[in-house]
Parts: C-alpha cells; sequence; structure tokens
C-alpha cells in the first residue's frame, strides 16, 4: 500500500470518526435534556395534572388544564391563520417568482427567519394588542403565526422545486391551465415534503414564551375565548418556574416534560410523513 493511500485513509478514518463523535454530542444533549425532565417532572404527572386548574399560590395540588387547552387553541389558531399563507407564498415563490417580486419576498422572509421572536411580540403588541384595547389569545396567535409564515413559505418553495419539471410540462401539455396544474398536480406531489414543514413550524411555536408576554399575557383561569387573555404551556412554566414556591418549581418540572412530550410527538410525525414520502417515490 502506497505511503498516499494509506494516508487517505487515516485522514477518512479520523474525519468519519470525528463526525460519529460529534452527532453522539447532539444526541447526548438531547438525551440528557429528556432524562433532566423526567427525573424531576415525572413524579408530579397524574390525573389531576391535566384535568385541574391552577391553585391559589402558596397551596399545594392542582394542574395545568387551561394550560394545556390554551396551548391547543393559541397554537391551533395560529395553524390556521399561519398554513395558508406560507403554504400559498412558498407555492407562488416556486412558481411564479422568478422577478422581482419573488426576490423581495424571499429576501423578507429570510429575515424574519432571522427576526428575535419577542421582536414579533412587540410589533403584535403594537398593532393588535394596543388597538383592541387588551390583551387576547387572538393576538397571540397572530404573532405565532408571523413566526411560522416565513420558515414554512421558504421549506414549501424547497419542496416545490424537487418536482420534477416534467409533470408540469405534461399537464400544461394535456391543456391544463398553469394555476390549476400549480394546485392540483405540483402540490400534491410535494404533499408530503409540505406536511413536514408544516408539523416542523407548529413544533417551533409551540414552545415560543416571548410573543405571548405581550399578546395572550396568561389567565390563571380556564377559558376558552380567544378575545380574552389565555395561559399556555410555555407561560405556566415561566410563571411557575420564576416563583417562589417549591410546589410552582415542580409543576413547572412537569409542564415542560408535557410540552417536550408534545414537541417530540410532533417531531415523529415529520419524521414519518419524510418516511411515507420516499417509500411513496421508491
Amino acid at each position: 500500500m502506497s505511503a498516499r493511500r494509506l494516508r487517505r485513509r487515516v485522514v477518512s478514518g479520523l474525519m468519519t470518526g470525528l463526525v460519529a463523535g460529534l452527532c453522539l454530542v447532539a444526541v447526548l444533549a438531547l438525551l440528557l435534556i429528556l432524562g433532566h425532565l423526567v427525573a424531576k417532572g415525572a413524579s408530579s404527572l397524574d390525573w389531576s395534572f391535566f384535568v385541574k386548574n391552577p391553585v391559589p399560590a402558596g397551596q399545594a395540588g392542582g394542574g395545568v388544564a387551561n394550560a394545556i387547552v390554551g396551548t391547543v387553541i393559541v397554537v391551533g389558531v395560529a395553524a390556521l391563520i399561519g398554513l395558508p399563507i406560507g403554504i400559498g407564498t412558498g407555492l407562488y415563490l416556486a412558481e411564479y417568482g422568478s422577478g422581482r417580486l419573488g426576490w423581495v419576498v424571499r429576501f423578507v422572509a429570510d429575515v424574519l427567519n432571522g427576526t428575535p421572536s419577542i421582536v414579533v411580540g412587540i410589533f403584535a403588541w403594537t398593532w393588535l394588542v394596543k388597538p383592541m384595547g387588551g390583551f387576547s389569545a387572538l393576538a397571540g396567535s397572530v404573532a405565532l403565526a408571523a413566526l411560522m409564515v416565513p420558515m414554512l413559505a421558504r421549506t414549501t418553495e424547497e419542496m416545490v422545486r424537487l418536482v420534477p419539471h416534467s409533470l408540469r410540462e405534461a399537464a400544461l401539455a394535456l391543456g391544463y391551465p398553469r394555476w390549476r396544474t400549480s394546485l392540483r398536480i405540483i402540490a400534491r406531489t410535494a404533499l408530503a415534503g409540505i406536511v413536514t414543514g408544516c408539523l416542523v413550524g407548529i413544533a417551533r411555536i409551540a414552545g415560543e414564551t416571548a410573543p405571548l408576554l405581550f399578546t395572550a399575557l396568561g389567565n390563571l383561569n380556564f377559558t376558552t375565548s380567544i378575545l380574552q387573555p389565555m395561559q399556555t404551556l410555555s407561560l405556566q412554566i415561566f410563571v411557575y418556574a420564576t416563583g417562589p414556591f417549591d410546589e410552582w418549581h415542580r409543576l413547572a418540572w412537569a409542564a415542560a416534560l408535557v410540552l417536550m412530550g408534545l414537541v417530540l410527538l410532533l417531531a415523529l410525525a415529520a419524521r414519518a410523513a419524510v418516511r411515507q414520502r420516499h417509500g411513496t417515490a421508491r
């Protein structure tokens, strides 16, 4: 074996080991976080934790039912607002965004993707909370949708661009108008990838706290009205973790474990969508 070939093998082995080590560090960080949450919060999970509302400060017991329902409502409304806008913007960028307007939209989306979430919260407070005269879950949903739209738009654009151009040509040759081709042929072909982007976007906004501090504010009482302040798991964790009571700290760990479990479920659903996409491709 020549010295050059031996050197290449040694360098290849070292780089492979380095990459494997970095992957192990990334996985280990996730395992440590999950392990710590389970150790701190699993013992506090019981039926009352999920079905009862918080009790007055200093008392033992209670749960986070209001925060769980509030999270579902706030994130659900944000998805109803953000998903159509984000998917539609991504389709436009992929199919018609070759001009100057497309460049501007991409630039704005990239800038918004890097904007701190607290800035979006301040923006929502200025343009929604202040004119409406009070905090509300609707304002929180709009703020979360603003965080989700640019990421979803860019993800949808990339997924649509992966569709073979021959499908477009075949549909147009059969007499389909271009808009119908984009919606019924291209979007359906890229559906699994678009769904994956939607799940990742929802998982990202589900744990946001800063925008909700300026919009939804939080509410220790149970409510389902989107025009009133509403509690979410992230806000509940913030309040309990910064409080002076050990009972609050215990419930904060349990709520963090539930929120982490929700994010993991969405991540697993995204992985399942990707697997289904590749299976269909085969």
